[in-house]
């Protein structure tokens, strides 16, 4: 047996805006395998780069990140992808694309770099864009400053691209060629002796025997770790040697890390006018130009608000005619499914348990495709930072940054995407807290339910001062509701549970381009696909459980009455209008019928007195129960607890009717306006989503989340749906 040859490893990183993914997508032919790094979240894209010979390479995408101090889970992966931290293998070379006009800022990434002793190679990108600037940069002498290969590159037109292969061929067989001679060196004495304290802790497995490696992670230990990092994996040992150069240096009156970011960024400005000269255009640059307008206290803000509306619209009301198609489609496969397998369980759980799964699955991809076509064009153009920017004084006061916007707005369209949406944000900490309270803005799923109880329950006809419909206000109430206290919880929780020092919002407003459309093609297409294959089969599996849950212990022996009424029907009804009409009775009685009978009903009737402080019966606990698998179920399943079929909708008027006829054995009505405001406000907070759980599931990793997610939701709910109930009463309401 021949053994396999392992591939060489090539990392490509570089700071955000820098056009890192194109060069990436050029290099590979954009075919790459999509996966996570391994234990958290973050993507991992690993491609061929074909060189001379057809020699083949891996190439390996580093996230953006502007440097190693690792405050963000980007930053973390980025340090261990480049220095081969466990559990991650180290590369034969690391490839960073800088960008050309912005050059001194994209320097400081590459200094830690080459500290790390990996073999380095400098992709100037975007030199197409230089004369535009009035730049020019002598390359040779940045290679020499640098000591390590510089190749000038264009990812819009893939300029220099021939010639990176070339060079990033040799260092493969020359590793020394991007391993510098000389490199910034600590002038300060007492800082030198923190490095140098701190490096006889830096594990050799993290080193690998490399001194420089071993200084220049104990350089990342004193600016990345502390007592409030997300480091959980940093040894004991190096943690306390930090911990202590860091209280002697601050009894000293130092600040370590702004010696140490002062140190770099004054070998960076010393060398800076060596090999970049700015040519006086007399122009304002066109970004200068469209920041005026779009960063304006009141034109720009009034932009934003309508570039938001754009992206909720779309979520909201484009992408519904493709997800109701998806919707029927899986319908009739459903029915389809039923007529091939027959009424039996096994028909029953294939086409009510797995394709009615797989068809939650897949009604919700037209609103992440849209959501992140949306972001990808606002990222690609430019405009997100300038979106944060303008956000970020009002996020910040309940603990977030401007960043969370983004996945809060969309979260009123389906918290599924929004949840995704959150890998644009950078600490772990805020992509967790807005994922906890996302789910609690007011999202299309609990709208036919407001429809229908606001329908069914209050005089939709009435105006309030003269000209405002009832109808009208209290929908508007909800999204207010459910808004106000969506803030207040990321208040509470980012000052409790998920306290942590405020982090400053640093942005780079990099210049307007035109958005490179394959890269924003293909990450819609690797976003959406990972939701279908990791988060679907979260949601496919609760479908069947719900599915069981919802039918057992139905048995043939139950179903034998309903089968013999309807042979007798097609029996003795000739005509075809009444029998159709007959049989459509059978099957929504037989449906009444094995609800009545299923474990959930039998669990709603033994949690009917936790419910009826509620003003809730048993019959709207299995409504509760049922929307689990999405909100939007609990009008079906309401549809056949009162055996009008649970195929009714929010427009239906027989379940509308049914509601408000619906008795207590004492002959109160069960529904009245007071228990219908409680149902809305129990929906508007509960977390009634399995595919919400899913996602929240398959971005952090782990059920703790979920779980936590699934319990502080139903205890708000239940609490402020009590609150309304009983102190409607206290008021006389009904």
């Amino acid at each position: 047996m021949v053994a396999s040859v392992r591939l060489a490893r090539v990392a490509i990183a570089g700071n955000p805006n820098t056009g890192k993914t194109t060069i990436f997508n050029r290099l590979t032919g954009a075919r790459a395998k999509v996966g996570n790094y391994p234990g958290v979240t973050v993507d991992r894209e690993v491609g061929m780069l074909t060189l001379a010979g057809n020699r083949k390479v891996e190439l390996i995408d580093v996230p953006g990140t502007y440097s190693l101090s690792a405050r963000s889970r980007e930053e973390q992966i980025a340090i261990q992808a480049v220095c081969g931290l466990p559990p991650l293998e180290p590369p034969d070379a690391v490839l960073l694309v800088v960008d050309a006009t912005q050059l001194p800022r994209n320097l400081y990434l590459a200094l830690q770099l080459i500290e790390t002793d990996a073999p380095v190679v400098v992709a100037l990108n975007m030199i197409d864009a230089l004369e535009s600037n009035g730049l020019e940069i002598d390359r040779a002498v940045l290679a020499r400053e640098l000591g390590v290969p510089v190749v000038a590159v264009s990812g819009r037109t893939g300029e220099g691209l021939d010639e990176l292969r070339t060079v990033v061929a040799k260092m493969l067989d020359d590793p020394s060629r991007g391993r510098p001679g000389a490199r910034w060196r600590i002038e300060d004495g007492v800082l030198d002796a923190d490095v140098r304290t701190v490096t006889k802790f830096v594990p050799e497995t993290w080193h690998r025997g490399s001194e420089a490696r071993a200084r220049a992670l104990a350089l990342w230990s004193l600016l990345s770790i502390d007592e409030r990092d997300e480091l959980a994996d940093a040894p004991s040992d190096l943690r306390a040697s930090v911990t202590s150069r860091r209280r002697f240096a601050a009894a000293a009156g130092r600040e370590i890390e702004s010696e140490i970011i002062r140190g770099r960024y004054s070998w960076i400005d010393a060398r800076t006018p060596l090999f970049i000269k700015q040519r006086p255009t007399g122009k304002v640059s066109v970004t200068d130009r469209i920041d005026r307008v779009l960063l304006h206290p009141l034109v720009g803000f009034a932009l934003f608000l309508l570039v938001m509306g754009i992206v909720f619209q779309s979520l909201f009301t484009w992408a519904a005619p493709v997800m109701d198609a998806i919707d029927a489609l899986f319908a009739t496969l459903e029915s389809g499914t039923m007529a091939v397998l027959g009424d039996g369980w096994f028909g029953d759980l294939v086409a009510r348990g797995f394709v009615r799964g797989v068809g939650v699955v897949f009604v919700f991809l037209p609103q992440i495709l849209m959501l992140f076509f949306f972001i990808g064009l606002m990222e690609d153009t430019g405009y997100m930072a300038r979106v944060a920017f303008m956000m970020d004084r009002l996020m910040k006061s309940i603990g977030l940054h401007g960043r969370a916007f983004v996945p809060m707005l969309s979260g009123f369209a389906c918290a599924v995407p929004a949840i995704l949406a959150t890998r644009t944000m950078e600490r772990q900490r805020d992509r967790l807290l807005t994922m906890l309270v996302v789910p609690l803005m007011t999202c299309s799923a609990r709208l036919p339910v407001y429809t229908l109880i606001i329908a069914a329950l209050f005089a939709t006809h009435d105006k309030v001062f003269g000209f405002l419909p009832v109808a009208g206000l209290m929908m508007v109430a909800m999204y207010v509701f459910s808004t106000v206290v969506a803030l207040v919880a990321a208040a509470i929780l980012g000052r409790t549970l998920l306290r942590a020092e405020r982090v400053p919002l640093i942005l780079e407003m990099p210049p307007y381009r035109v958005p490179h459309w394959p890269s924003v093609l293909r990450m819609m297409w690797t976003k959406s696909r990972t939701f279908v294959t990791e988060a679907g089969k979260v949601i496919v599996v609760c479908s069947v459980v719900m599915w069981f849950f919802l039918r057992f212990p139905w048995s043939d022996a139950d179903a034998r009455p309903f089968a013999d009424e309807r042979s007798a029907v097609v029996a003795t009804v000739v005509d075809e209008s009444a029998r159709v009409e007959r049989l459509a009775d059978i099957d929504h009685r037989e449906e009444s019928a094995r609800l009545d009978g299923s474990f959930a009903a039998k669990v709603g009737r033994t949690i009917e007195p936790v419910l009826a402080p509620l003003g809730f019966d048993w019959k709207l606990g299995i409504g509760v129960m049922g929307a689990f698998v999405a909100r939007e179920v609990f009008i079906g399943t309401m549809g056949a607890v009162y055996a009008v079929g649970s195929d009714a909708d929010e427009e239906s008027t027989a379940l509308r009717d049914r509601m408000r006829s619906e008795k207590r054995p004492d002959g109160t009505p069960v529904y009245t306006p007071l228990v219908g405001l409680s149902v809305m406000v129990f929906f508007a907070l509960a977390c009634q989503c399995m595919s919400t759980l899913a996602a929240v599931k398959r971005e952090t990793q782990t059920w703790r989340w979920p779980l936590f997610l699934f319990v502080y939701m139903g205890v708000l709910a239940y609490a402020a749906s009590f609150a309304v109930y009983q102190g409607g009463k206290l008021l006389g309401a009904t």
